[in-house]
């Protein structure tokens, strides 16, 4: 159980970290190639007037900028404009705590990302709900974990999580 927790403890919050991104955020991020055909350019015209606005910054440099950087900030826009205020603060917060972290963490954590996403869809539930039951444990115990987890060596941290997790019998 140790094990995947702290698997799950890594991946989400580093998918947390790198995926929580404001729309300005977003822009200052590189953008991964499209693995199929090649984006089409974004017209400033076709996007809402609140996603203009929310981009204003962008509107003098929008033609020159590539077609992907275009996509991925008029999709940027449209998230966030979609977010509550409540899920808005706490993506700003998410972005605050990226910005702080040096270059390498942020790449570990983008690896990291990487890593759960080439998972396989019941394979990431199960790093979801170990993720959600870390989150319910009490503060001490999180604590705890985390102390047993530092002590490890490299060894023994990579033998406990690529061990495959535990079978789990009856309700959850």
């Amino acid at each position: 159980m140790i094990r995947a927790l702290f698997l799950c403890a890594s991946l989400l919050l580093a998918a947390a970290s790198a995926v929580a991104q404001t729309p300005a955020a977003q822009a200052q991020a590189p953008v991964p190639a499209a693995a199929a055909a090649p984006a089409a350019p974004k017209a400033w015209s076709s996007m809402s007037a609140p996603q203009q606005q929310l981009l204003h910054g962008y509107q003098d440099k929008w033609e020159s900028l590539p077609p992907e950087r275009q996509q991925a900030l008029a999709k940027g826009s449209q998230r966030w404009l979609s977010m509550t205020p409540e899920q808005r603060s706490s993506a700003q917060q998410r972005f605050t705590q990226w910005s702080a972290m040096p270059p390498e963490q942020r790449q570990q954590l983008r690896q990291r990302w990487q890593q759960f996403k080439s998972m396989p869809p019941e394979q990431q539930q199960q790093v979801r709900e170990s993720f959600h039951r870390f989150r319910q444990m009490p503060p001490e115990k999180r604590t705890e974990l985390r102390k047993q987890w530092r002590q490890m060596s490299p060894a023994e941290r990579r033998s406990v999580t690529q061990r495959p997790p535990p079978q789990r019998h009856g309700p959850r």
